[in-house]
């Protein structure tokens, strides 16, 4: 089983003419996804890379039954893009674009306050549910189909943990970017209550970085509430405070987002939590066969 996409997602594609969304448009389709339009205003009535293109995702909407979106426009649309893509009812939307200014994400964060979409991103490579379907920029070929949940603040980290995680015969549920920036659409807890309700997810991996305090709520929240094992990992153990890395939210400020924090805060908890990433896959693999 998976959480939020499966093989029954049909995609709309919003910015699909530009250069990453014509790349990642063919990467989706090689792999599987339904991508079942595209959006670029003025182009619409054209076919790009055989997928139908509309004006607006409403009229995506109501001519291809589109469902879900994964975005590729500029910054300064990205936060116009979301709320369309909202306001056109889509159950999961995935907005891939970095750089979006935080007000206009404050605006989006408020407008999908009484909406019942999934925002995952910004700043993020998206998700996927192995041998389903991908919605967004992972690399396919890395992933396998399985019963492990994988969350994670950052792109790159969660590729080296899928690599691993399926070396060591790990297959994957579901494995959700949820992005780096100060101001996201979903939290851990939110994808974690998924994995929860999921009969055939027998573990998660979550993978934190310095910053906030996201990692500290989930501990909280998979003491009292989560009952399957958890491994986590946390970048930057080595950051100093006051520097931004990678990540607009990968910062240490006003005390707050040490890694060593949130390490303790997970530990205290019960939770496994790796401090060598090159063990990860190893700690897993033995923690499932334990639980």
């Amino acid at each position: 089983m998976s959480i939020l996409v499966d093989k029954n997602t049909r995609v709309v594609v919003q910015g699909i003419t530009g250069r990453e969304g014509t790349f990642h448009t063919k990467q989706m389709l090689d792999y599987g996804t339904v991508v079942a339009a595209g959006v670029t205003p003025g182009k619409g009535g054209q076919r790009h890379e055989g997928v139908p293109v509309f004006n607006t995702v409403k009229q995506a909407v109501e001519n291809e039954s589109a469902n879900a979106s994964c975005i590729f426009v500029p910054p300064a649309f990205a936060a116009d893009a979301i709320m369309d893509a909202a306001s056109a009812g889509l159950q999961v939307i995935v907005c891939i674009t970095e750089g979006i200014p935080v007000l206009d994400m404050v605006k989006v964060a408020a407008f999908l306050k009484d909406k019942d979409s999934v925002l995952i991103g910004p700043n993020c490579p998206g998700i996927i549910s192995p041998g389903k379907t991908k919605v967004g920029i992972m690399p396919g070929v890395i992933h396998m189909s399985g019963d492990i949940g994988v969350i994670s603040r950052s792109g790159t980290l969660t590729y080296e943990v899928v690599d691993q995680l399926t070396r060591a015969g790990l297959g994957q549920s579901t494995c959700i970017g949820i992005g780096g920036d100060a101001i996201i659409g979903t939290t851990f807890i939110d994808h974690l209550k998924r994995f929860n309700d999921d009969p055939d997810t027998k573990g998660v991996v979550l993978i934190g970085e310095i910053g906030g305090t996201a990692e500290e709520e989930a501990a909280a929240y998979i003491q009292k509430e989560f009952n399957k094992p958890v491994i986590a990992f946390i970048a930057g153990q080595t950051a100093p405070p006051g520097r931004r890395m990678g990540h607009a939210g990968a910062i240490i400020s006003g005390g707050e987002g040490k890694a060593e924090d949130k390490i303790t805060a997970l530990q205290n908890e019960g939770i496994t939590v790796v401090l060598n990433l090159s063990m990860l896959g190893k700690t897993a693999l033995e923690v499932i066969e334990r639980s």
